[in-house]
């Protein structure tokens, strides 16, 4: 272990694993709760190589350590048998911002893993409903069975990748969290329902009504299908991560390995089958008889409703209430009207994601736009809400929007489905009646170009992608100014500001291991907005959990941290977002991070905001005059060594 006598070092002087009651990291440093900090030899630590300095602040024991904190911290773990808390903000990732941004959050972090072949599939299914659609093949020939297989097996065996990346986000087993998965889509189980006849039926003669046909220790199993699911699977995971860390606790580590994934696989298996299955299924019957009471009452209000909601129907499952509801209209009545209501809402998120595909400087983000985009018109929604809309926030509020307009507008022409099956652009010849192409058909086309143009413009105009156009105008020329190095010299680099607000000398701040220059020389910028742009191209090599601080390296080899606020790591991310993600390619002046100054300052903290180059050794500076400036204006020019 690279940084192991470090760790073992660190640990011993600030008192012992026994006077240590947790420890994460931030972005620079270790930050140790100590049962009594009188313990800790804090000169000794101070003089340490491999610690920068040693800070004492708001109860917590902070150990600056630099960039690689993060190495250290695990290695401090490993040494020290801590709970692996991977920092601050991992440790209260659920407890930050509303609800419906905590769920974003969750949401963003478990797909963020499987984007690009989320988006792959949706390809190979649209591509493969466009050969039978152009008679290349039959939907009974062995080449659409193989690729029908190749682009829907990811959907179908969804869960089970859920499973792990969702157990990873809530901190537990990925692997136990792929075994929880594979039960609730265990075939044999699937097959029950099939069977002749039921034990009995549970809640009989009530909107309830359920058919048993197991039972787990004489308590009734409502069965479903968890097969393309995603709700249930994050809900179990979620109570198994908890589960998990609790049996690691008061399970012997000689036994543990075995006994803590038994127990809670024997604990969370059951439960879902019990209780998260009840709940999908009995609300998914109150939705379809809520739907059916709603277009008896207004086919209008009934196209609003079901046109606006249905993907985040489709996010908790509940759209499978409905699905019977039609399969019983098209037998019965050779026609149904319910699905045809949602028709808008692929091409609703296709015009989303087309404006997000123009205007987004990220190229990572580019390069998931194309196959989402061509996978929602062939209505394979997934890659596109879970990738790009769910994650941006506003294009996903903008679809929802859109789709309930086109949902209305296909209630009020009656627009109704001949022909069970088919999505996206190939639904439309459902809407084929026996007289030919009606009013009803017309309606489709319009309700569908309606969709698309105005969640196109939507979200281009007001969806936030990148630099805001009121900001765009301060870029200016600042990525044209160079600087000349002297013969003999290395690459000139240009640091722009990254916040409108006041320069400052570095030395006059009050945090001691950004103002003794340990961290890396800089500047400091007292901020007149709450908007940080990035001050180099390259790319985002550190983005903290916290949001408060971000780590950029230029193409020329320059680490540039930006740390918004003084400790605001304890505000555990709260009033601020992030525009980039690590990994990403970013533009000079490229919007990155946002943030509430005033709140953040009711709140206590300074926004002093060191902006410092980690890796300083390497270049020669020239830090420029203390002052206002604004983002497109050169605050350091340094040159590589």
């Amino acid at each position: 272990m690279k940084h192991e006598q470090l760790a073992k070092d660190i640990v011993h002087h600030v008192g012992g694993r026994e006077n240590v009651n947790s420890v994460v990291h931030c972005i620079t440093r270790l930050r140790f709760k100590l049962k009594d900090e009188s313990k800790a030899n804090t000169d000794v630590l101070k003089n340490m190589d491999g610690v920068v300095t040693v800070m004492q602040s708001g109860g917590q024991y902070q150990v600056v350590i630099g960039n690689h904190v993060s190495d250290v911290y695990r290695a401090v773990v490993e040494v020290g048998g801590f709970q692996a808390e991977a920092s601050d903000a991992n440790n209260q990732s659920e407890a930050k911002g509303n609800l419906f941004n905590r769920f974003i959050d969750m949401i963003s972090g478990i797909f963020t893993p499987i984007l690009g072949v989320l988006a792959a599939s949706g390809m190979i299914k649209g591509i493969n409903a466009l050969f039978i659609a152009l008679e290349v093949f039959t939907d009974t020939s062995g080449t659409y069975q193989i690729l029908n297989a190749a682009g829907d097996g990811l959907f179908y065996f969804l869960p089970v990748i859920l499973g792990y990346t969702a157990m990873k986000k809530f901190g537990g087993t990925p692997f136990l969290g792929m075994t929880i998965a594979m039960a609730l889509v265990y075939p044999a189980l699937e097959g029950i329902p099939g069977a002749s006849e039921p034990l009995y039926y549970l809640f009989s003669g009530t909107l309830f009504e359920s058919p048993i046909y197991v039972e787990f220790l004489g308590i009734p199993i409502i069965l479903m299908t968890y097969s393309m699911s995603v709700i249930p699977i994050i809900i179990s995971t979620l109570f198994a991560a908890k589960v998990e860390k609790f049996l690691k606790r008061v399970i012997p580590s000689v036994v543990s390995m075995f006994l803590v994934p038994m127990f809670t696989i024997l604990l969370i298996v059951p439960l879902t089958f019990i209780v998260i299955g009840p709940i999908a299924t009995w609300a998914s019957q109150l939705l379809g008889e809520v739907t059916v009471w709603a277009y008896d009452l207004s086919p209008v209000i009934a196209g609003i409703f079901l046109g606006g909601l249905w993907l985040v129907f489709v996010m908790f499952g509940l759209h499978w209430g409905l699905v019977p509801i039609a399969i019983n209209n098209f037998a019965v009545n050779g026609s149904d009207s319910i699905l045809a209501l949602v028709f808008v809402h692929s091409f609703a998120l296709a015009g989303a994601i087309l404006a997000v595909w123009i205007k987004t400087k990220n190229q990572k983000l580019k390069g998931l736009c194309a196959p989402a985009l061509i996978s929602s018109i062939f209505g394979v929604t997934e890659p596109a809400m879970y990738g790009i809309a769910l994650p941006l926030k506003k294009p996903f509020i903008f679809t929802l929007i859109t789709s309930a307009i086109g949902g209305g507008v296909l209630g009020f022409f009656r627009v109704t489905g001949y022909v069970m099956g088919g999505l996206g652009v190939f639904q439309f010849p459902s809407f084929i009646g026996p007289e030919g192409f009606d009013t009803a058909f017309i309606a489709s086309v319009v309700a569908t170009v309606l969709g698309f143009v105005v969640a196109f413009l939507l979200t281009y105009s007001f969806g936030g992608i990148n630099i805001e156009e009121a900001n765009q105008e301060m870029v200016g020329d600042a990525g044209k100014k160079s600087v000349k190095p002297e013969p003999g010299q290395g690459t000139a680099i240009v640091v722009t500001s990254p916040i409108n607000g006041e320069v400052r000398a570095l030395n006059q701040i009050d945090d001691a291991a950004f103002k003794s220059g340990a961290l890396g020389k800089g500047i400091a910028i007292e901020p007149m907005e709450g908007k940080v742009f990035a001050p180099v191209a390259g790319t985002v090599t550190s983005l903290f959990p916290t949001h408060h601080a971000i780590g950029i390296t230029s193409a020329e080899g320059a680490e540039v941290l930006i740390h918004v606020g003084m400790d605001t790591v304890k505000l555990e991310g709260k009033y601020f977002s992030h525009h980039v993600n690590q990994g990403d390619r970013v533009e000079r002046g490229q919007l990155m991070l946002t943030f509430d100054a005033e709140k953040i300052k009711q709140e206590g903290y300074t926004l002093t905001t060191p902006v410092v180059i980690t890796n300083s050794s390497g270049f020669s500076f020239n830090i420029l005059e203390q002052g206002n400036y604004r983002v497109d204006d050169v605050i350091m020019e340094l040159v590589t060594n």
